[in-house]
């Protein structure tokens, strides 16, 4: 195994060290990681209120107790529902798309219609 001069990740810092080594200390490592958490957490934290947002408008749409119910579009555009913000899809054997957010799919019915539905 052999030493090369390589430059810190985090500090620019030359040292030596393995070839795969990419940070000068552990305290480096440490705060690069730190770093990369916490942007990581403000993204995932953004995304998850609008995926949550989404998920209780579904919810008061539809109640607590039907499993699916049809609605005009217009009443989601009204409450702000994010159509492109999903936990997943399924495309059925008629090629229709199931767009999910948690335990609740929401499809295209026509053009003015969408179908909610609850997956238990």
């Amino acid at each position: 195994m052999t030493t090369s001069k390589r430059r810190c990740r985090l500090c620019k810092a030359s040292f030596y060290g393995r070839a795969d080594k990419i940070f000068c200390t552990i305290a480096c490592k440490n705060e690069y990681h730190v770093r990369l958490r916490r942007a990581t957490s403000y993204a995932v934290r953004e995304t998850d209120k609008i995926l949550h947002r989404n998920r209780s408008i579904l919810l008061e749409i539809m109640g607590k107790n039907k499993t699916q119910k049809k609605v005009d579009r217009l009443i989601l555009e009204k409450k702000k529902f994010r159509f492109n913000y999903l936990t997943g899809f399924y495309i059925n054997s008629r090629g229709k798309t199931y767009h999910y957010v948690y335990d609740f799919a929401w499809m295209t019915f026509s053009d003015q219609e969408i179908l909610i539905i609850r997956k238990h």
